[in-house]
Order: structure tokens, then sequence, then C-alpha cells
């Protein structure tokens, strides 16, 4: 009988299939590693930013401000206490008004108006420009004028307003012409006087700043 044999496999062939099998091995526990370490980590913390949508805008606030005015303005004019206060404070002024409606008393309030408008206007203007330059002005006192002016002319406004609907005074030529003259010189006049007094504050002022260097 005659046997066949077998070549024998040889070291070096069995050695890189053993590799082959070690190195698969390996990959696929890699791979299990990493899909446990990437689905056991917490998402990525995002910045919490400030979400300006849910800002209200100006408009909306401007609309919530003026709602909350009318409504407090209608809360107040139904309540009784309110309408008694506020007769209250109208009804000596509506009384004066009442008793003073003749076009004497409009072209003393016509000339006075204008007195005022023409003495904190020239003090507004002149009397400040001129501290200006010397570097001595108040913001104080430009406000007090400013406001002095403002209340004149309101008062101008309002009492040509009243004379038309209550006296003959605008009717007269004359009377508007002789208070228009009359105001100008006596707010000319206190323009004069309210200009010496702060040239005096500032000329007193820089006296005791000398001294005391």
């Amino acid at each position: 009988m005659r046997t066949s044999i077998t070549p024998p496999i040889s070291i070096l062939t069995i050695g890189l299939l053993l590799l082959c099998a070690a190195g698969s091995a390996a990959a696929q526990d890699s791979e299990t590693i990493s899909g446990k370490t990437s689905s056991e980590q917490p998402p990525a913390s995002k910045t919490n930013k400030p979400d300006d949508a849910d800002k209200p805008s100006d408009a909306e606030t401007a609309k919530k401000v003026k709602d909350k005015v009318t409504e407090i303005g209608k809360t107040l004019g139904e309540n009784d206490t309110a309408k008694e206060v506020s007769g209250g404070i109208l009804q000596p002024i509506y009384g004066a008004a009442t008793y003073l409606s003749f076009p004497a008393f409009h072209w003393f309030a016509f000339a006075l108006m204008t007195a005022g408008v023409v003495s904190y206007l020239l003090q507004l203007v002149l009397a400040k420009l001129f501290l200006l330059f010397k570097m001595s002005l108040d913001i104080k006192e430009v406000l007090g004028d400013f406001l002095g002016l403002l209340v004149s002319a309101v008062g101008l406004v309002l009492t040509t307003q009243a004379s038309t609907q209550n006296s003959t005074f605008t009717h007269s030529p004359v009377a508007v012409i002789s208070a228009t003259i009359v105001g100008v010189i006596v707010g000319f006049v206190f323009y004069t006087w309210g200009q010496k007094k702060e040239f005096d504050a500032v000329r007193g002022a820089r006296k005791t700043a000398a001294k005391k260097d």
C-alpha cells in the first residue's frame, strides 16, 4: 500500500493566521468600548444666551405705560373724592377770574406778562452771554431764567385768550399798545437790576477766591 503524506503546514503560515485573528478581535473590542463611551458621555452643554425675543420692546413698554396711565386717569375721573378735590382747587380760581373780568385787569395782566417775557428773555440771552464770556455761568440760574420766561410766555398767551373772550381789552388798539410799552419798559428795568445783581455776585466770588489764595 502506498501511503499519502500531507505536507506539513509551515510555522510562518500559522503565525500569520493567529495575528489576523487577534487583530480582528482587538478591533471589535475597541469599537464596542468607544460606542459605550460615546453613549455614556453627557451631551455638551450649550451656552445659555439671553433670548432677546422674550424681552419686551420699547414700543410695547410705552404702550403698557400709556394704558396704565389711562386706566389710572379713568379711575380718578370716576372717583367722587377726586372730583371734590378738583372742584375745591378750581372754584376759587373761577371766582377770581369772574370777579376780575374787566378790561383794566386784563390790561394790567398783559403788561405784567410782557414785562416778564422781556426781562427773562434779556436775562437768558444777554446777561448769560456776558457771564459766559467771563467763565462764570451758573446752570441753575439759566434754568431759573428759562422757567421764568416759560411761565411769563404761557401767562401772556392765557391772558390774551381770556381778555379776548371776556372783555373788550383786545378790541382797543390804544390799550394793547400802551400795555405793551409799559411791559417792555418795566421788563427792561428788571433786567438791568437782575444783571447788576449777577455781576456783583461774580465780582464778590472772585474777590473771595483771591483773598483765599
